[in-house]
């Protein structure tokens, strides 16, 4: 399992089409994904309970993956999360 703060690079934060985004780009991946705020661990592969996250630009979450292909899997969630748009 990988652990990671992020910090949200994304100009607009995540509101629904940069969401649908990223739960895209999770959904590529076998392995379990969680975006984390807080109190709040929220499956990076739903997007409703991404929606409810309601996260801004350079707000920083944790996000953790757990499986065989995490590696790979936080590297392209923490690319996209860290994109300058």
């Amino acid at each position: 399992m990988i652990r990671k703060p992020i910090t949200i690079n994304l100009s607009t934060g995540l509101e629904a089409k940069p969401v649908a985004q990223l739960v895209q780009v999770a959904s590529k991946y076998r392995s379990e994904i969680f975006v984390e705020v807080g109190k709040k661990k929220v499956n990076a592969k739903s997007l409703m309970g991404m929606m409810t996250l309601g996260l801004d630009a350079g707000e920083e979450i944790t996000v953790s993956a757990n499986g065989e292909d995490e590696e790979s899997a936080m590297t392209e969630v923490e690319q996209y999360l860290s994109m300058a748009n």
